[in-house]
């Protein structure tokens, strides 16, 4: 369930959901660090997203985020519910992976990230445990509306997870660190490539590194216009002749960059 509402008033009011960053907005970033969901429910108006999902509202309107967590919960029927906020720019979904573990695999009620302080929108909890809490809650105030988000938490047991991927964008400064930070020398290509494959409708995990020895091969051995159409030609083939699969990637890219050297052999006896 990824809470994707609010009226982020210290962005002036901008949806920001919709904002992106790495040219994909921030609610694909996250749905995006959840391919194993079976079911996605986001709470909040509705948008354009690169996968389909469950809409719900949460009543009254922009009523906070323990009413997102009542409306959404009427679409879950797991025993687990994975709860997110909709600006997580840098969520991996290695860290969705271990919350669900730590939230499945202990005797407790689920699992909150904490980075200095518990992250109640970057979680996993029992649906159950979940209900129960915001039906008390509700009970005791007669709303849930408007409600602070940190009352939900001391009734539920709850596993602590140390994270890093806490790091959300509540301003415009934040977001344009979080906008420098991609572009970093040491993550750029990682934040392309998986641009490019969210845009494709891609998923695909291949060699990156022996796609790019494949690259500087062909513009060594054959010359530079060669890198780009080579690398083209092999996921074309991989597509084409195989199954798509990395196997088929990396049996491709095998083929190239081995003709690829007997090219630039050939080459050096003319030369001598």
């Amino acid at each position: 369930m990824v809470v994707a509402g609010g009226g982020a008033r210290r962005l002036g009011g901008a949806d920001k959901p919709a904002l992106t960053v790495g040219a994909r907005t921030l609610l694909d970033r996250v749905l995006a660090a959840c391919p194993d969901a079976t079911t996605t429910v986001v709470v909040g108006p509705r948008r354009s997203t690169y996968r389909p999902v469950t809409w719900a509202l949460e009543s009254p309107r922009g009523g906070g985020p323990l009413a997102a967590l009542d409306a959404g919960l009427a679409h879950v029927r797991a025993e687990t519910v994975l709860v997110l906020s909709a600006d997580l720019p840098f969520l991996r979904a290695s860290t969705v992976r271990a919350l669900l573990r730590a939230a499945t695999g202990s005797d407790g009620e689920g699992a909150v990230a904490h980075d200095g302080r518990d992250q109640p929108l970057l979680a996993a909890y029992g649906a159950e445990p979940l209900r129960r809490e915001l039906a008390l809650l509700h009970a005791e105030h007669g709303t849930l509306a408007h409600l602070p988000l940190r009352l939900l938490l001391p009734g539920l047991r709850l596993h602590r997870m140390p994270t890093e991927d806490a790091v959300d964008c509540d301003t415009w400064d934040d977001l344009a660190a979080a906008r420098a930070r991609i572009r970093e020398h040491g993550s750029v290509l990682d934040e392309w490539i998986a641009a490019v494959k969210a845009e494709l409708g891609v998923e695909l995990d291949v060699d990156t590194s022996g796609l790019l020895d494949l690259a500087r091969d062909a513009a060594h051995g054959v010359a530079r216009p060669a890198a780009p159409l080579t690398t083209f030609l092999v996921g074309y083939a991989a597509a084409a002749r195989g199954d798509g699969s990395p196997e088929a990637v990396a049996e491709a890219a095998r083929k190239a960059a081995e003709l690829a050297k007997r090219w630039e052999a050939e080459s050096e006896t003319d030369d001598r």
